[in-house]
């Protein structure tokens, strides 16, 4: 998969891309329910389409739960720092032909959905 979003990726590792990955499937089921199907690469079936808010909101939910107090040091070592940057790491696999997206999907979805400080502050830990 690397291979195909590397030439897209931007300042982002892959680690970042499993991550929005990981957590895009975390979202779907959050607003879809349990039972989605998904793809063998992880993306979730067409009908079980979110919007750029509803990922950011399921990435915060999704950073916290596997990183803890960790969550904003994890995503900024990945070079997150806003919500815009998920949906520079979206886009870049839309690019990449690894995601697909409805013609009303736009960046500007992305666009200051919640403060990584106030999401994130009180949980950071500086090295």
């Amino acid at each position: 998969m690397w291979d195909g979003i590397k030439p897209h990726a931007g300042p982002f590792p892959p680690a970042a891309f499993q991550f929005v990955l990981d957590g895009l499937a975390h979202t779907v089921r959050i607003v879809h329910g349990e039972q989605v199907a998904v793809s063998p690469d992880g993306e979730p079936e067409p009908s079980h389409h979110v919007s750029g808010r509803q990922l950011c909101m399921g990435l915060r939910d999704f950073a916290i739960r596997q990183y803890g107090r960790l969550a904003g040091t994890v995503l900024r070592r990945w070079n997150i720092q806003e919500t815009d940057d998920f949906g520079r790491i979206v886009f870049a696999m839309i690019e990449a032909k690894k995601l697909y997206k409805r013609p009303e999907d736009t960046p500007e979805e992305f666009r200051s959905v919640f403060d990584f400080e106030e999401a994130f502050g009180d949980q950071r830990v500086d090295n």
